[in-house]
């Protein structure tokens, strides 16, 4: 079993969530950082560590990006990271996973389990710069999930008339990563 490093250029994550009861809100993160553990012929013998920046918070309004880091939700200052670290492997079907382990959310760890579609492997060039140092083979995933917020301790809240928020409780999250093949490049 080989250890892939995630290109954190090609690697993010991505959120939605209710807002004022009618829409959606959804968000970013970049500077996904980690590895999985790969066997291509048996994938349930993986496992998977991933570490998110949460500074890298893009919703497309800085305002709200600043509430969003602030205390009264992610608590960057205190709490840069988010991180996963899974290693229980289900196949759902010839592609299909289920990966289940640690969420850490503010400092709050919590079992979480993700429905993860491998996407095959692929030989590819690698540049630096104007040199190509590939052929490279690599991975990729795509990962989701759906959790209660407050389950992190992320509780910040303001009603709204007839029992409205504004924001809702549950949090769907996406992971799009593309892990590169150990030793072809070295510092990955």
């Amino acid at each position: 079993m080989n250890r892939w490093s995630f290109e954190p250029g090609h690697t993010a994550a991505h959120f939605r969530t209710r807002h004022m009861m009618v829409t959606w809100v959804r968000g970013g993160f970049t500077d996904i950082h980690g590895h999985v553990e790969l066997d291509p012929d048996d994938l349930t013998k993986g496992a998977v560590e991933a570490r998110i920046d949460v500074a890298t918070l893009w919703t497309g309004e800085k305002g709200r990006d600043a509430h969003l880091l602030s205390a009264d939700f992610l608590d960057a200052e205190h709490h840069p990271q988010i991180t996963f670290r899974g290693d229980r492997v289900t196949a759902l079907g010839a592609t299909e996973l289920r990966v289940t382990g640690d969420l850490t959310i503010r400092g709050v760890t919590r079992e979480t389990s993700l429905d993860v579609e491998y996407l095959g492997t692929w030989s590819t060039p690698y540049w630096d710069g104007e040199q190509d140092l590939g052929p490279i083979r690599r991975a990729g995933f795509r990962a989701t999930t759906r959790i209660n917020r407050h389950d992190f301790g992320v509780s910040w809240n303001s009603t709204l008339d007839r029992g409205g928020v504004v924001v809702g409780d549950h949090v769907w999250i996406t992971l799009d990563a593309e892990a590169m093949e150990p030793g072809v490049v070295e510092g990955i």
